[in-house]
């Protein structure tokens, strides 16, 4: 007898169903059937919601967990946090709401495979998107750029680290990452020193031009598939 969904969202019932299964199989076709049957939301509503299968649940919990992450931002206060603390602090929330590291590790291996890279890029480019926008990060020009692809070298390599970390709560990573970030704000202080220097200044002034120009992209809310992208998330 098919059982009844623990929720009243089927997708989410399908992906809560799904983690019990993944340190074993994977974020794989067989997780997907195993959520399914333990879920009880029905087969053909569930293959539509992960028409992908396995990739399509990965991307579903790390989504999930950047969206829990802001959750917990927009709940404290981080306005006494110099601001390289609240990017640690963010950093260090995203990683604190994982259940259980294999997880993590599942989609890592998945998401390292050529077929999927471009995929795994996308995701931590994503947390790294969410992360500035939480903490309230305006810029429209090319620091848009610049910010979430330095957060997403410090994010990454983080999790990297973390992955194989088994200190006490986890205290070798929130050292790591904090040296990472004071790699970043040395960067920026020399940035910020060439753009003084006149002759800084010259050298800068084509590329400058060119640049500024750059624009925060945007995506149309009536492209074909948003409907559905709507519908999959509840």
């Amino acid at each position: 007898m098919e059982s009844q969904p623990t929720t009243e969202n089927p997708r989410e019932a399908v992906l809560q169903a799904a983690l019990a299964h993944v340190p074993f199989d994977g974020w794989s076709a067989v997780t997907l059937r195993a959520a399914i049957a333990d879920s009880g939301v029905a087969e053909g509503l569930a293959r539509a919601l992960y028409p992908r299968g396995g990739i399509d649940l990965a991307v579903a919990y790390h989504k999930d967990g950047d969206r829990r992450m802001v959750e917990a931002l927009e709940k404290t206060d981080l306005s006494q946090m110099r601001f390289r603390d609240r990017i640690a602090f963010a950093i260090r929330t995203r990683l604190d709401l994982v259940e259980d590291r294999e997880l993590v590790r599942r989609g890592t291996t998945l998401f390292a495979l050529p077929q999927h890279a471009a995929e795994g890029a996308k995701l931590i480019w994503g947390t790294s998107d969410a992360i500035w926008t939480a903490l309230g990060d305006k810029t429209r020009d090319l620091n848009w750029y610049s910010k979430r692809a330095t957060l997403s070298a410090v994010y990454g390599s983080t999790v990297l680290y973390w992955l194989g970390d088994d200190s006490l709560g986890h205290q070798a990573t929130w050292d790591f990452l904090d040296r990472r970030i004071g790699d970043v704000m040395q960067i920026e202080t020399i940035k910020g020193k060439l753009r003084e220097n006149p002759l800084g200044k010259a050298l800068l002034a084509g590329p400058a031009k060119v640049m500024e120009k750059w624009r925060v992209p945007t995506v149309p809310d009536d492209l074909p598939g948003k409907m559905m992208d709507r519908f999959r998330r509840g």
